[in-house]
């Protein structure tokens, strides 16, 4: 008598809500080997089987699609790394353009559905015409760019209603808190991508303990000046945090000169080490320094309220990120390459100003 695992006892075991429809249509793609067959016709599965599909469950998971994880998957140890790298080359080239692509339709749905109530008679109109617009000539495309220039010429007669357009385009924040709203709206608005909402990520109670951190007045802690340069100075003031640069050099303008001066000078990792208890960090551009903030904290010669992690890198900056996540300090985030020093002060400052209004002065400033 074969034994094994029934497709059912095999779903069951892998979990991650995997369907025996699922690996019947791996089966179909190659990605799982056909299984032996019983007595009775029915599939049986082995321990390896279950392992193959925990890696295709675990890639999946991490972003890679189903033809990329085949060619991970049945790549022979003895091949060329060149060849497949070149090939997942190719296929992520595909994958940009057809972002690309998915861009531009956004836009053009932005443009409809991010407009005020000024703009809601003409947009109408717009709608209206878009259905009879004939584009297979040239004239006909001709006729869009006119349709789009009637729409923006009502743009001028008054100031854009920023609050209004994202209600239409953000995604459903029902379920997230008044303050976690307000942060992911100025998110987009500093970045002008209303997609990257899904990459925010906010953990260990963070908004709760960066209040209670504001509000005893702790230290911040920015990785360079032009970080410093775009919090809010005025209301840290009159909370009483101090702001302190851990790489205080003014000419770093950029990821690639932040990190540089990561690994050239050295004096950082004292000023590091010597953050007190309490503090919240902000990083927007050197990956390795939020590295060196994880390590820190894993061997307890620091203990953050909060860091607020979103350093630029296409390799370092997500392996970060991910460290953060996993640090069990209060953390937010935004997965993957994006980030910024922009966004780093932003959503900082949509912290404080959840607990301070606007002061009229700056007269703080000055002591």
């Amino acid at each position: 008598m074969i034994e094994g695992f029934t497709i059912k006892e095999l779903t069951d075991s892998v979990g991650s809500d995997i369907t025996p429809r699922m690996v019947r249509h791996y089966h179909q793609l190659g990605l799982m080997p056909q299984p032996v067959r019983s007595r009775g016709n029915y599939r049986l599965y082995t321990d390896q089987d279950v392992q193959r599909l925990q890696r295709i469950v675990a890639l999946k998971q991490q972003g890679f699609q189903l033809s990329h994880i085949h060619k991970l998957l049945e790549a022979e140890p003895e091949a060329e790394q060149a060849t497949l790298m070149a090939q997942l080359q190719q296929q992520y080239r595909t994958i940009i353009q057809q972002i690309s692509q998915l861009r531009q339709t956004a836009a053009a749905l932005e443009g409809l559905l991010g407009r005020d109530r000024h703009c809601q008679t003409t947009q109408a109109e717009v709608l209206a015409q878009l259905k009879l617009l004939d584009v297979e000539t040239q004239t006909g495309l001709g006729g869009l760019e006119k349709l789009w220039c009637g729409l923006d010429a009502q743009v001028h007669a008054h100031p854009e209603a920023f609050q209004e357009s994202l209600q239409r385009l953000l995604p459903d924040l029902s379920d997230r808190s008044e303050i976690e709203v307000d942060l992911l709206s100025k998110l987009v608005l500093a970045s002008g991508d209303v997609s990257l909402v899904p990459f925010v990520r906010l953990g260990n109670q963070a908004l709760a303990a960066s209040r209670t951190a504001f509000k005893s007045g702790c230290q911040v802690v920015v990785d360079v000046p032009t970080v410093s340069a775009a919090i809010d100075q005025t209301r840290l003031a009159h909370l009483g945090c101090q702001v302190q640069t851990l790489i205080d050099n003014p000419h770093i303008t950029s990821a690639a000169e932040a990190e540089l001066a990561f690994w050239q000078s050295p004096d950082w990792k004292d000023h590091l080490q010597q953050l007190p208890t309490g503090c919240v960090i902000a990083i927007g551009y050197a990956p390795s320094v939020l590295l060196a903030v994880c390590e820190a904290i894993h061997q307890g010669l620091i203990q953050p309220a909060l860091v607020i992690g979103m350093p630029i890198g296409f390799s370092h900056a997500p392996a970060a990120k991910r460290k953060l996540m996993q640090s069990g300090i209060p953390f937010i985030t935004v997965e993957g390459t994006l980030g910024g020093g922009l966004l780093a002060a932003t959503a900082l400052n949509a912290l404080v100003e959840s607990l301070i209004e606007k002061p009229d002065c700056h007269c703080y400033l000055g002591k």
